[in-house]
């Protein structure tokens, strides 16, 4: 009793004061993707680069890597898997900036949002990784198989490779490149085109393809089937 009262006048001679939690707060949602990109400080983008012109990055929960990087027609630079960016015949094609991004666990792509029927290649048309041009936002793509993320943290995972290497960006923090941003926030990733209003926004369980400075084009629930 004595020692609870001496504690009491201490805090009242200090000044100071305790916070007590408001069980009736609710936090405010988290802002849309585009919100998120033009408000979300930058980090330094030295401390993400990943070869040859691109920043690479993975999320504290390793769930998501994405990389802010170039592609010559349907041709990557990504730092995470094996690709032809760099052939002398791809050298040829144009060069313009994207944000590309895999999951290890995701939902599938909505069928509004499949691109491709892959036909004649045996591929399936997949989710699981995000792409972002300047003026568009895809979701899915014709692969067999995992992604590389999934390969590396997904269920059956080797957790090490080349993904394990990257650096996490830090919840909140926001990288950009070439005019495209990437920020790691609400359980996943917003990539976009903050200036041309075009973005999408990955997690486990949900996915948006934004255009038209901020409308969704898409939006999958938040119930749409994983990866296995």
């Amino acid at each position: 009793m004595a020692s609870g009262i001496a504690a009491l006048a201490l805090l009242a001679a200090t000044g100071c004061s305790v916070a007590v939690p408001d069980p009736g707060y609710t936090p405010p949602p988290p802002p849309p993707a585009l919100e998120q990109l033009k408000q979300a400080p930058l980090a330094d983008a030295a401390g993400f680069t990943a070869g040859e012109d691109a920043v690479a990055f993975v999320t504290a929960d390793r769930n998501v890597v994405c990389a802010l990087t170039s592609a010559r027609g349907a041709h990557l630079n990504l730092p995470y898997e094996p690709n032809s960016f760099n052939d002398p015949a791809t050298r040829k094609l144009d060069t313009v900036p994207v944000a590309h991004c895999e999951l290890a666990f995701y939902p599938a792509p909505e069928a509004r949002d499949v691109r491709d029927d892959c036909t004649g290649t045996g591929l399936g048309y997949l989710g699981g990784a995000a792409l972002l041009t300047p003026d568009r936002a895809t979701y899915g793509e014709c692969r067999s198989g995992v992604t590389e993320m999934e390969s590396e943290y997904g269920p059956k995972g080797s957790r090490g490779g080349v993904i394990a290497k990257l650096p996490v960006l830090p919840d909140g923090a926001n990288l950009e490149r070439n005019g495209l941003r990437c920020s790691s926030y609400n359980n996943g990733v917003a990539c976009g085109n903050v200036s041309g209003g075009v973005a999408f926004f990955v997690s486990r369980d949900h996915y948006e393809l934004i255009s038209d400075a901020g409308k969704k084009a898409s939006a999958a629930p938040s119930k749409a089937p994983k990866s296995p």
